[in-house]
């Protein structure tokens, strides 16, 4: 079982300095979460990360111990995505990223895979509720997005 993280501290990124750390935590997140992703599928997304996805969000950071241990990014009132690092899952850390987003960043809709029932239980936990379903994702593949909306 895993313990309570010390205290979590949320804030924004470090920029461009901090985003092989944060690559390094999509891994392991997504290598423990994301086992119906092809191996192709995880390589093009990591090769997007940095490049792409970082710049397109206002990224939010957690950190216990002064280690980044998980990142969120948010655009548009959307949660774009949320990472904990492996080792720290089940400690808060994903939690206290969505709090901050949620009641400081306006976020109130997240895209969340069908594949990822652990993902979908962690939101539906918190207040969202089920309002779409896209039978591919944002790319074209077949990967369905369930479509999350939290009510005031």
């Amino acid at each position: 079982m895993n313990k309570p993280a010390p205290s979590v501290v949320i804030r924004p990124s470090g920029g461009a300095a901090e985003h092989p750390q944060l690559v390094e935590i999509w891994r392991s997140a997504v290598h423990a979460t994301h086992d119906f992703l092809e191996e192709s599928d995880l390589e093009r997304i990591e090769a997007s990360l940095i490049p792409v996805y970082f710049p397109a969000v206002s990224m939010l950071v957690a950190e216990s111990r002064g280690e980044p241990v998980g990142f969120a990014g948010v655009a548009e009132g959307c949660l774009e995505m949320l990472f904990v690092a492996d080792a720290a899952r089940g400690t808060g850390v994903g939690t206290a990223l969505l709090e901050e987003a949620v009641t400081r960043h306006g976020v109130t809709r997240v895209d969340v895979n069908e594949q990822n029932p652990a993902a979908l239980g962690f939101y539906l936990r918190r207040g969202f509720v089920q309002v779409g379903r896209s039978a591919l994702d944002g790319d074209g593949r077949p990967y369905p997005l369930l479509h999350l909306e939290i009510r005031a």
